[in-house]
């Protein structure tokens, strides 16, 4: 066996660079990779109770503990026991939680908004769904509160009103930062109550087609970095195994429900293929398709493998379990902040990323 320390010392510095240049670039593009990180001044998020932040408590039904326990030690407008998934993107980024654009209370918005709400769809929902757990902010509404909140910003910067500037982004910053989605869960969740496994699969075009529309709005609106998504594994949320009529051979290996999740799948399979299209139209977009759902479905395979108790057990009822870090689930439907923690530690580095991109580096066009 040669000795490799006089093989590199014998090496010209020259080469010796050019090696670790190659393997730079050969090993990713993501936490290592040779880019910069993006520095986004700014976040604006789209989506429902995942990411929704206070909107739906500051709109119509507070949050009550024991929302809020483990992290913030009292309810935060979270329907959850502490961050989500968009605080660890705001966190990762060194940028502050957001702020929930409907909640006036006390709010800054210098580096972002939220305007996810609890409850949210893509398509709009029928009023009857409303008090069933749907929300009216359907994802077309918060597209206008953005248009409303940027045309706003604008006019108190080019008023001159201060202090009120201060607690809104300069507008410059619109184009540079970073649009964040996760939304389309509550529309096959809506679609499981009224209609059949096959008519909900059929609905799924225009789910997209109208999902689609707000991102080419944003984009006109001189949005360019968009981070998306895609739907989670429905059918293994303790809520869906507990109300979804059970027949033979419904469940899987996990005790999740198949049909949900194959459902969830195909809107997962045509969602990444609107983003191929989109790339088309959008030539100046960076449009990073994220697969939460492989990432959420691996953790309930391995929860105990993982540090987690049975993954269909949920803490949240009328009181908390005690303990919440060892559930998956917090309430039946919503994660913990210990899984939520869990997934942002497999997305964030881009190897689930299509093209591959970790979150730092998503605004980088020469990578897709």
């Amino acid at each position: 066996m040669r000795d490799e320390n006089k093989y590199f010392k014998a090496m010209p510095i020259a080469r010796i660079l050019v090696l670790g240049f190659s393997i730079l670039v050969l090993h990713g593009r993501s936490e290592i990779g040779i880019l910069p990180s993006c520095n986004y001044p700014a976040i604006f998020n789209f989506g429902d109770s995942n990411s929704d932040t206070g909107a739906i408590s500051a709109s119509f039904l507070q949050v009550l503990p024991p929302n809020g326990e483990t992290f913030f030690h009292k309810p935060s407008g979270r329907v959850c026991d502490g961050r989500l998934l968009i605080d660890f993107i705001a966190e990762k980024l060194m940028l502050p939680y957001l702020n929930a654009y409907l909640d006036s209370i006390g709010t800054s918005f210098h580096q972002g908004a939220n305007f996810a709400t609890a409850g949210s769809t893509i398509r709009p929902q029928n009023t009857s769904l409303f008090w069933g757990g749907f929300s009216p902010f359907s994802l077309n509404v918060q597209l206008r509160q953005f248009l409303q909140f940027k045309t706003r910003t604008n006019e108190l910067y080019n008023e001159g009103k201060s202090p009120f500037i201060s607690n809104f982004p300069n507008p410059e910053e619109f184009s540079k930062a970073l649009y964040t989605f996760d939304i389309g869960q509550n529309d096959l969740a809506a679609g499981f109550r009224s209609m059949s496994d096959d008519q909900v699969r059929e609905s799924i075009p225009d789910i997209l087609n109208q999902f689609s529309l707000a991102i080419q709005e944003l984009y006109h609106q001189g949005a360019r970095v968009f981070w998306i998504h895609n739907t989670g594994p429905i059918g293994c949320l303790p809520y869906s195994v507990m109300f979804y009529p059970f027949k033979s051979g419904n469940l899987d290996q996990n005790g999740c429900v198949k049909p949900q999740n194959e459902v969830a799948q195909e809107f997962n399979r045509q969602l990444k293929d609107r983003m191929t299209q989109l790339r088309q139209q959008l030539p100046s977009a960076a449009l990073i398709y994220v697969d939460v759902y492989s990432t959420k479905y691996r953790l309930i395979s391995e929860a105990k493998k993982q540090g987690f108790i049975d993954p269909l057990k949920f803490c949240s009822g009328n009181a908390s379990c005690g303990n919440p870090s060892n559930y998956i689930s917090w309430d039946g439907i919503h994660y913990s902040e210990a899984a939520n923690q869990w997934i942002a530690n497999h997305i964030f580095n881009g190897s689930l990323s299509d093209p591959p991109s970790s979150i730092t580096q998503a605004c980088h066009k020469s990578m897709q």
